[in-house]
Order: structure tokens, then C-alpha cells, then sequence
């Protein structure tokens, strides 16, 4: 009985969603990305996002051997 129920409630949310289509302004260019692309500049536009991007991911191995050594603990 609760198998029966289950599935009518799927089948009803998934008739139930709805989409519009993109709507695009005539003026305006469609930009996926939350900022303007740096033009000739991608060299230095990858070496700092790299970095970012390594900063941020190197942080809890950081605190981890920061930890570690504190309780003397590491080698």
C-alpha cells in the first residue's frame, strides 16, 4: 500500500516541475562565468587562481601537521 502511494507522489512531482527557457536579452552577451575572462592576460589569470586554489586545499593538511607536532605526536 505504502509502495502504491510512493509512487503516485513521484509521479506527480516529477509531471508537477516546470522550466522557462532561457530568456536572453537582446543587448547584453550570456556569460556563464561570474566575471569577465581576462582577454590576453591567461598566464597570470591561471598562476593565481592555481594558487588559490592550492592555498586552499593545502590548509587542512596544514593545521593537521600544525596538530600533530604540537602533541608531539609527529615525527
Amino acid at each position: 500500500m505504502l509502495a502504491v502511494a510512493a509512487r503516485t507522489s513521484l509521479r506527480q512531482g516529477a509531471r508537477g516541475f516546470r522550466t522557462s527557457a532561457v530568456v536572453r536579452s537582446a543587448g547584453h552577451d550570456y556569460h556563464h562565468l561570474p566575471f569577465a575572462w581576462p582577454g590576453n592576460k591567461k598566464l597570470s589569470f591561471g598562476t593565481k587562481m592555481g594558487v588559490f586554489l592550492v592555498a586552499g586545499f593545502s590548509i587542512p593538511f596544514v593545521a593537521t601537521a600544525l596538530q600533530l607536532k604540537k602533541s608531539s605526536g609527529g615525527a
